[in-house]
């Protein structure tokens, strides 16, 4: 395992002054935004349209490795899965095997989903790539036990965990250990029963039980620190810390 940070830690500086930033913080590895959004590092139309320019930014990372992808395709229907394709074709020129992707909102139905992931999954397959679904409030991964249900469905579909939504969201008090089997990529911050993040040692995310648990089903992957500044504190101060800890426990 190795520590790792995504750019959406720093949505208020220039997005040429991120990865600068991340290296000056002494981080070797980085989880990058493929989305319909400025500070993004293409946009995932683009790879459908020409991938020798979609691959243009990717090209400096400041000696970062680029530990995972996060896209978000914006297009439905067939368009919706070429422009995934696209991405994992972008993914296999740079060497990046995770593909993070949102779960489907609350109020799917079960079969779509299935049939969504299990396509998206075919497709990264081609590619040597693997979709990672993110655990998250408000989607069906919310819930544990369906997370699980979803990958035991769909053959070779794993997660980004996000031990955070599962501390402070409905489904608070579950048992997410199950999930671990299925874990591909891991996004951390700290957070309590009442606040989805908080200052770093404030919350009860238990780092050591968690890295305990990865170890044991042999992952070997990013620790992703995926943390949005708190106001009246110094930003900068609370990522290194994070970092520092996740380190002494490796």
């Amino acid at each position: 395992m190795f520590v790792c940070a995504s750019t959406d830690c720093f949505p208020d500086l220039p997005k040429d002054e991120v990865l600068p930033t991340l290296v000056d913080l002494e981080f070797s590895a980085v989880e990058l935004p493929v989305r319909d959004d400025p500070r993004a590092w293409c946009t995932p139309a683009l790879p459908v349209e020409n991938l020798d320019r979609a691959l243009e930014p990717f090209r400096d990372t400041h000696r970062l490795t680029i530990a995972a992808l996060d896209i978000v395709p914006s297009a439905a229907g067939g368009e919706y899965y070429e422009q995934f394709a696209a991405c994992c074709k972008m993914a296999k020129a740079m060497r990046v095997v995770p593909m993070i992707v949102p779960a489907a909102e609350l109020g799917t139905p079960f079969n779509e989903e299935i049939e969504r992931l299990r396509e998206l999954v075919r497709i990264a397959s081609f590619e040597g790539c693997q979709v990672a679904l993110r655990t998250e409030v408000g989607c069906m991964s919310e819930d544990p036990d369906t997370a699980v249900v979803l990958c035991n469905n769909v053959k070779g579909l794993g997660l980004s965990l996000d031990p955070s939504h599962y501390i402070a969201g409905p489904r608070q008090g579950r048992d997410f250990g199950k999930v671990m089997p299925y874990v591909y990529h891991v996004r951390l911050r700290d957070s309590t029963k009442s606040a989805l993040h908080v200052r770093v040692g404030q919350g009860e995310v238990d780092y050591g039980k968690l890295l305990s648990q990865l170890q044991k089903v042999g992952y070997q992957r990013a620790l992703t620190i995926h943390m949005p500044p708190l106001a009246g504190h110094e930003h900068r101060a609370e990522v290194r810390k994070l970092r520092l800890l996740l380190e002494s426990l490796l």
